[in-house]
């Protein structure tokens, strides 16, 4: 294999899954009884540049010509957009004559704040039918793949962008120097851009092996990222932790020309070091732990079907698939997965042919325990289940290891804190 950065050879081996059904790929009913695509699912780390990485590519199309992933289902993914847009719009005094594009813009959740407020906006969604949820909406959005030549036409053809937002998406991409070239192209002088993704640092200190899936190629460090980027004349300006989908990081990103980088990306910067994420040494025993907790997961739900406890899922996500598939978790197991998106209601879970029904079936089932699968929205989805709850369900939290939250126990959770010393 060759790295996606910076295109050294052979990068080292560090876990191997399997192969799995692509994680969104949902079975329709009439599609129960046919083969599906299996594709290995193993994770390497390059040595050069630090970037962990899956091997396996999976085309583009096959993925997100069709998605099922609707970022508006999620109250915290809103509030989260909201809350930035609010402070970007203030702190760089955003208008009518200023420009924000979104690349992977999805249903328009994040770019209905800057229409609310008057800023014009463009979305770039490569997924059709998400697209047309967001045109529908009154959000100007194009389907097509973000890339360098993308870039190169988007602004020729309306001028450069004031704000770029890339969120979920530079881990999404077969050649992240596409992506990172076309930011360079498209984005202002004095512009910015704001990168959000999964922490590599969170992934492996909270066994958050579910997070990798085919659509997720990259799992990024500050330090990889600021490598990326670097080969583009770009700079890490600002860096954020923020809780969101089990621990990510936020970078404000500017032409290297005229960022100052603040005391922040300093600090994580020399703490990565410190903690040797730069070396494979520090990812040695992620296998071993990934296999460990199968055991321990699996173990449990044995035992609690022994006991005669119904079980059901929360949660249709990608993550969600990961974890079924490899650890072989299907309908011996659990009964059914519950999901809000409508979207994926009266599908079946690809790989386990688990069914996927509304929230409502919690209620009218009233299960024993509810397997957490969406765990990253964990307060978000406790907090919509009090009556589940109140009745005597229980909630099972896979990740790290196997939490049982009994009826009318905070689920402490806990949370990243924000840090950063900019404002951008």
């Amino acid at each position: 294999m060759i790295c996606r950065v910076c295109k050294a050879e052979t990068p080292r081996p560090v876990l191997d899954l399997g192969r799995t059904p692509l994680a969104n790929a949902l079975l329709r009913p009439e599609d129960l009884g046919r083969p599906e695509p299996r594709f290995p699912l193993a994770v390497v780390f390059c040595e050069r540049c630090t970037l962990l990485q899956v091997v396996e590519t999976v085309p583009p199309e096959a993925m997100f010509g069709e998605y099922l992933y609707f970022s508006s289902y999620s109250d915290t993914a809103v509030e989260h957009a909201r809350r930035l847009v609010e402070r970007l719009v203030e702190t760089r005094g955003l208008g009518a004559r200023s420009r924000v594009v979104e690349i992977a813009s999805n249903d328009g959740y994040l770019l209905q704040w800057y229409v609310a407020r008057g800023v014009p906006v463009l979305g770039i969604e490569p997924a059709r039918n998400v697209a047309e949820v967001a045109v529908a909406r009154g959000i100007p959005t194009r389907s097509q793949f973000f890339s360098g030549a993308v870039a190169r036409a988007l602004r020729a053809e309306g001028g450069a962008a004031d704000v770029i937002h890339a969120h979920n998406v530079l881990a999404h991409v077969p050649d992240p120097n596409d992506i990172a070239e076309g930011i360079a192209i498209l984005l202002a002088t004095e512009g910015v851009a704001v990168l959000e993704f999964p922490y590599v640092g969170d992934l492996i200190d909270r066994l958050e092996f579910d997070t990798i899936y085919h659509e997720h190629l990259c799992y990024f460090s500050l330090g990889a990222a600021r490598t990326l980027l670097a080969r583009h004349g770009l700079a890490v300006e600002d860096v954020e932790r923020t809780a969101i989908h089990g621990g990510s990081l936020r970078l404000w990103v500017r032409h290297a020309s005229v960022a100052r980088p603040s005391r922040a990306v300093d600090t994580l910067g020399a703490e990565e070091g410190a903690r040797g994420m730069d070396r494979l040494s520090h990812y040695a025993t992620f296998s071993d732990r990934v296999w460990r907790l199968r055991g321990e997961l699996v173990d449990l739900l044995q035992r609690l079907r022994a006991k005669g406890k119904r079980i059901a899922a929360y949660g249709a996500a990608a993550k969600g698939s990961t974890l079924l598939n490899v650890f072989g978790i299907d309908r011996r197991l659990v009964d059914f997965v519950v999901d809000r998106s409508p979207h994926k209601q009266g599908l079946s879970m690809p790989g386990v042919h688990i069914p996927i029904c509304a929230p409502e079936r919690l209620l009218a089932s009233q299960p024993d325990y509810t397997l957490l699968l969406a765990w990253n929205f964990a307060e978000e989805i406790l907090g919509q289940q009090r009556e589940y709850r109140a009745r005597g369900g229980s909630f099972i939290v896979p990740v790290p290891a196997p939490r049982i939250i009994a009826p009318g126990e905070h689920p402490g959770l806990g949370s990243v804190r924000t840090e950063g010393t900019q404002i951008r």
